[in-house]
């Protein structure tokens, strides 16, 4: 028996030996009938169209991964190198149309990237002599080409199809591309392949191999146009992403501050750093106010997701603030105003928020929080203390009241306001990140001079590297004030009633608060514009008139009233009496102004000090 037969009867469990009238005994197989030449060769391109079937594949899902231009061009380059081919050079238009925009033309193509087979691993490919240079396949190639109208390049990019190196329209239009030196060996060993976009030609690629592998067939055609097409769809995403991106981060930074205020007692500083490319913009913002009586209001916030829509509604909420900060308005009646905004932009347009009011005369500081990660008070001893505020509802939930808390601002304190991108990341949450936070707060002032406060530009940075560069995936806004207080001997406060002899009254304390401050050099002009702004104050108003003069790097007088309507600056005529009190105001102070508050207004002006 033949030893076939033999293993075939083993392993269908008869006998492996017997005669030849044994009915057991299992036949031989039939010997298999040679394939003829014919069938050999539609088995081999089977073969061939399955592999590129499977490459196309995975050159595609490649290709698809990429988020931006460079990632999708890479992604061609390392799909077709050196599966496809054996270099690669992609040029696209510069600049790259976006959208619906017009093109301009003729346009220019520019070299993005090239990609070849390393020379180590190939030191005779001849790459070298595809461009006429000893040294780089892709030294030869040309930076950037014009693409003239009716040119042999523009045909074949009007074309759209990729077409082999050595046909008519090709041999022509590669020069262009390649350089006039280039030295391109026969055989269909390069294929140009425009990048067709949803509407243009948005640039070429060319495909190389060298002269001893096997030469591109015209099914490799089909290949190329398929990465052509998925490469310049990539691309076309990308430029629209990034030019989505791009409005929505410029967006979110012009509704940011673009310097903060030096108010009087305060000194304050912040940082804002966008999101990463993961969640790109969002909705942080911060803020700083003025407000009567040398306060500030410190302001941060968080709309909650990640779009062109959270900018918008941040850029809106943050203009509510300050309208609502205008009024002087308590800290928990601006977050509720903020409320009423947010559901009035839509149901599901939610924030975080923190406001807080800062009086650098009383030492106190107002907070309300509406669902905000709390403010942390570094002191001037070192200590780092997070805040116990009410955490609140966000803003938009609807229904909730919100409650102000008032605390000790000690002089040399440092109060920071922050969005969760700073305290939470991949790797921590948010009260882990808040604790970590104040322990690095604590660090920072230990390493300074005991009894004296870390400086604040300095500690910002600092802070800002509690995250580890791979950790951040939102955006990070951050608010710094520095607690200089004014002190009690620096201030002068008067409650006057609205009597006709109130403005000489006026006069007289001022004078002698100057005096007790060795200002004795300002009397008349303060004198002057004290009596016309009292003057104004006490025709109207019905209550008792305040009258506050403030010493630091120059001299502030204040005067408030019960009356709503702001002053006008407007020019007397010659046959008029009176109207010419803001007018001496306006010329002798170096600024002056008017606030609104909830009780009526504040007129104040300014002095430099002598």
């Amino acid at each position: 028996m033949a030893p076939e037969a033999a293993a075939a009867a083993e392993q269908a469990g008869g006998p492996a030996t017997g005669g030849p009238g044994d009915a057991a005994t299992t036949p031989a197989p039939a010997p298999a009938a040679p394939l003829s030449a014919e069938d050999g060769e539609t088995a081999e391109r089977e073969r061939r169209g399955g592999d590129r079937l499977r490459f196309v594949g995975a050159a595609t899902r490649r290709i698809a991964r990429g988020v931006d231009l460079d990632e999708t061009v890479l992604g061609l380059c390392r799909a077709s190198v050196p599966a496809y081919s054996d270099a690669i050079l992609v040029y696209l238009r510069d600049p790259l149309p976006v959208g619906d925009e017009r093109p301009s033309s003729p346009f220019v193509l520019r070299l993005r990237r090239s990609d070849r087979i390393p020379e180590a691993q190939h030191p005779d490919s001849g790459l070298p002599l595809l461009f006429g240079q000893p040294d780089a396949a892709t030294s030869g190639a040309a930076e950037h080409t014009n693409v003239q109208p009716g040119g042999p390049l523009a045909e074949v990019l009007r074309g759209v199809r990729p077409v082999f190196a050595d046909s008519d329209s090709a041999s022509s239009a590669l020069p262009e591309l390649l350089g006039p030196d280039c030295e391109l060996p026969d055989g269909h060993r390069a294929v140009l392949a425009p990048l067709r976009g949803r509407r243009r030609v948005i640039g070429a690629a060319v495909f190389l191999r060298r002269p001893e592998r096997p030469a591109f067939e015209p099914d490799d055609l089909l290949v190329a146009a398929q990465l052509a097409t998925h490469t310049a769809l990539g691309v076309d995403k990308a430029v629209l992403y990034g030019r989505e991106a791009y409005i929505a981060d410029e967006l979110q930074r012009t509704m940011l501050p673009d310097a903060l205020p030096q108010p009087t007692g305060c000194t304050l500083a912040s940082r804002y750093l966008p999101a990463a490319e993961t969640a790109r913009v969002g909705g942080d913002w911060y803020d700083a106010i003025p407000l009567p009586g040398s306060r500030v209001a410190l302001v941060v916030g968080d709309v909650m997701g990640h779009s062109m829509t959270s900018a918008a509604i941040m850029g809106q909420l943050r203009t509510t603030a300050q309208t609502l900060a205008g009024l002087d308005l308590p800290p928990q009646e601006v977050l509720h105003h903020l409320d009423d905004q947010a559901q009035r932009l839509g149901s599901d347009r939610m924030a975080t928020c923190l406001y807080a009011v800062y009086d650098p005369v009383a030492h106190r500081l107002l907070v309300a929080n509406a669902g905000h990660p709390p403010p942390v008070m570094l002191h001037r001893d070192g200590r780092a203390e997070v805040l116990r505020i009410p955490a609140g509802a966000p803003i938009g939930v609807g229904g909730v009241d919100f409650e102000a808390v008032e605390l000790d601002a000690p002089e040399g304190a440092t109060l920071l306001l922050y969005t969760d991108g700073l305290v939470e990341s991949r790797v921590r949450d948010v009260w882990t990140g808040i604790d970590f936070l104040r322990q690095k707060l604590a660090d920072t002032a230990r390493l300074t001079r005991p009894g004296t406060a870390p400086p604040l530009e300095p500690l910002c940075d600092e802070v800002l590297d509690i995250l580890g560069p791979g950790d951040r995936d939102d955006d990070i806004a951050l608010l710094a004030a520095r607690f200089d207080g004014i002190t009690p001997s620096d201030v002068a406060y008067w409650y006057l009633d609205p009597r006709a002899q109130t403005a000489g009254q006026a006069r007289r304390l001022a004078r002698r608060a100057l005096a007790r401050w060795d200002l004795e050099e300002l009397s008349d002009s303060v004198e002057l514009l004290v009596s016309e702004v009292v003057t104004n104050a006490v025709r109207y108003a019905e209550r008792p008139i305040t009258l506050r003069l403030l010493r630091t790097d120059m001299l502030r007088c204040e005067v408030g009233d019960d009356v709503p309507q702001l002053p006008r600056l407007r020019q007397a005529r010659a046959t008029d009496e009176g109207g010419r009190g803001l007018y001496l105001v306006n010329r002798i102070a170096r600024r002056w102004g008017a606030t609104r508050l909830s009780t009526g207004k504040v007129v104040w002006f300014e002095l430099p000090l002598p």
